[in-house]
């Protein structure tokens, strides 16, 4: 008899139990697709724009692939693809994420597979952006296309580590490929893109104790100018437009046009001034006013000028006479 009213009272529960519970279907730890204001990482202002972001999270941070404005003949997406390591458990019920430094084999097989049928040649320049260092590959398609894939992270010195803070890391690649920009404009990208994503504690600070001041701040002797005469290094641009299209003009008109106008930079023949001078041999150019405008001149002077008798008029009366009629 007690078995029975045990069993009835674990039936019921399990009744009440199922009539309380939503029916939902939990999903997963899987990927979503979050707001573009969200991405952790920002292109600059002109850069290209974001299309769509894809996060996924980690019991040890966070990673987002941004998918940037593609225009290029070579295969793929522009993406960013960015990596937030912090502390185990930042989610609870959800695996962490595995994660090693940069290194050359890894980097050289994602080089390989960033731009398909592109020969990529990484480049040896010891470079570095606002967060620090970075490298880069590059190469340019048949179809004439450039492409970067660039790669950098972001993580305090190992001195910094021993004062038990300062252990984030952020890491960082940006696959790049288009039709009408340069290499040095693609770079630029990586020059001026901004890391908006932050870690919970100062624990884990990715960057490191901050810089002290400039030395030369309130020093004798070190003065400082407003950055306007060119005294500094100009800044790497950010964002790239479109390259203009390239007109071509017929031969005939090309030759025309030079003949018209002196090439730039070289200063123009005088006019000359006064009569031209016959070449020895050169039959002597007459002159190309009309002749009604020379008779008068000739008659001017033959009024202004003084007749000289000949010698045979001088001397005999008869013969001056004579000479004068």
């Amino acid at each position: 008899m007690r078995l029975r009213k045990t069993i009835l009272l674990l039936a019921v529960a399990g009744m009440m139990a199922g009539c309380t519970s939503t029916g939902g279907a939990p999903q997963p730890s899987a990927p979503e697709t979050v707001a573009p204001e969200k991405a952790l990482v920002l292109p600059p202002p002109g850069g290209p724009s974001i299309v769509s972001v894809v996060e996924r999270k980690r019991g040890n941070g966070v990673e987002q692939t941004i998918s940037l404005f593609t225009s290029s003949s070579v295969p793929g997406q522009n993406s960013l693809k960015v990596q937030f390591f912090g502390a185990s458990g930042a989610n609870p019920g959800i695996g962490n994420a595995g994660f090693s430094k940069i290194n050359e084999s890894g980097i050289a097989r994602e080089v390989s597979r960033s731009a398909p049928g592109v020969r990529m040649a990484t480049s040896a320049t010891f470079l570095q952006n606002a967060y620090g260092p970075f490298g880069y590959a590059s190469g340019r398609s048949r179809a004439g296309d450039t492409c970067v894939y660039a790669w950098q992270q972001i993580r305090s010195s190992t001195a910094a580590n021993t004062q038990a803070r300062n252990f984030g890391m952020i890491q960082l690649r940006l696959r790049l490929c288009d039709a009408r920009a340069s290499e040095r404009q693609l770079l630029g990208i990586v020059y001026g893109y901004t890391v908006t994503g932050t870690f919970d504690g100062e624990v884990w600070n990715p960057y490191g104790n901050p810089p002290p001041a400039d030395v030369a701040l309130g020093r004798t002797g070190a003065p400082i100018y407003p950055d306007e005469g060119g005294y500094r290094a100009s800044p790497m641009p950010i964002g790239y437009e479109p390259a203009p299209a390239i007109v071509t003009q017929p031969r005939a008109a090309v030759r025309s046009a030079s003949t018209a106008q002196p090439a730039q930079g070289v200063a123009p023949v005088p006019a000359p001034i006064g009569p031209r001078v016959p070449l020895p041999g050169e039959a002597p150019q007459t002159s190309a006013r009309p002749a009604a405008a020379v008779a008068p001149i000739e008659q001017s002077v033959r009024a202004i000028g003084v007749t000289v008798p000949s010698p045979d008029c001088i001397g005999d009366a008869a013969m001056t006479a004579a000479c004068r009629r």
